[in-house]
């Protein structure tokens, strides 16, 4: 019976571009092979016009995907003129809980990049902490940029650009506020929403689009939506992960072709590598769809 199993999956893995609902019902089918798995996808082919949703409008904890309308924010205002991403700004290790404005600080231990504490109570360029906060997830870095730019800001924006779901309410590691249930969430369809407009060049001007492609294209996470893709691939992305949440939001960049925006979002399952297969085989799955590549 699992051998069964496993040839009924491969064959679905095999997909050719054909029609949506032949990419739904083997995304469907992957999803199904992971029991207690909820996962949404939104999926946009720029070359073709094909979209697909699955569950695009379910609310997640939107963990360190918010990172992204961070960053959209964070260059809006500078192309604005409020500040240079060449100002330095001092950096610091507490804030102010949402849930009752005492104070917090982050642990090195719990975040995606601990380099960052060694310059406490220096001077950083805003244009390190917005490197940092993409491609190594910093919290340190996120936290430090709401604080320059105000988390109701970032969500007036992304909403502003189509996202409407998307709520950045605080910074993270505020644990009083996730205690009451103040968390940041999005969807699939919001973050394709925003990726597609950076990779349009829609959400700011040309150069900070660039900007964006470019701090995305350098994330060093990449054991999901990476891994489903043949070796190589140019893909912008950004990740998030808390207990039982994994999630991917990218640009995939076939050769010779315009790009096909992927996001995936799960939880339910607390096994960080069962969530990164699953993310990874739906990204497979959407490849091969798209180029027609055999697997």
């Amino acid at each position: 019976m699992h051998d069964i199993v496993l040839l009924s999956l491969s064959i679905l893995f095999s997909v050719t571009p054909s029609d949506t609902d032949s990419l739904k019902t083997a995304i469907a089918a992957r999803i199904a092979a992971s029991p207690g798995a909820i996962v949404a996808v939104s999926y946009r082919d720029l070359q073709t016009a094909e979209r697909l949703d699955l569950s695009a409008d379910t609310v997640f904890h939107a963990a360190s995907t918010m990172k992204v309308p961070v960053m959209i924010e964070v260059l809006r205002r500078a192309q604005a003129g409020a500040f240079s991403l060449d100002q330095e700004i001092l950096l610091v290790n507490q804030f102010a809980s949402l849930a009752d404005g005492s104070p917090f600080s982050l642990n090195m231990a719990d975040d995606g990049d601990s380099v960052l504490y060694a310059q406490v109570g220096e001077r950083v360029k805003i244009r390190e902490l917005l490197q940092r906060m993409i491609v190594r997830s910093s919290n340190l870095a996120t936290n430090q940029l709401i604080e320059l730019v105000g988390a109701a800001n970032v969500t007036a924006t992304a909403h502003s650009l189509g996202a409407g779901r998307i709520s950045v309410l605080r910074g993270v590691e505020d644990q009083k506020a996730f205690d009451r249930g103040m968390i940041n969430t999005t969807t699939s369809a919001d973050l394709a929403t925003l990726l597609e407009g950076i990779e349009k060049g829609t959400v700011l001007s040309s150069d900070n689009s660039g900007v964006m492609r470019e701090i995305l294209l350098a994330q060093e996470f990449n054991e999901k939506i990476p891994a489903g893709l043949p070796p190589g691939t140019r893909v912008a992305h950004k990740t998030g992960e808390i207990t039982a949440v994994s999630h991917d939001a990218a640009i995939v960049y076939p050769p010779g072709r315009k790009p096909y925006v992927l996001v995936v979002l799960t939880k339910g399952l607390r096994e960080s590598s069962a969530s990164s297969t699953l993310i990874a085989d739906i990204s497979r799955i959407v490849w091969n769809h798209t180029t027609g590549a055999a697997q």
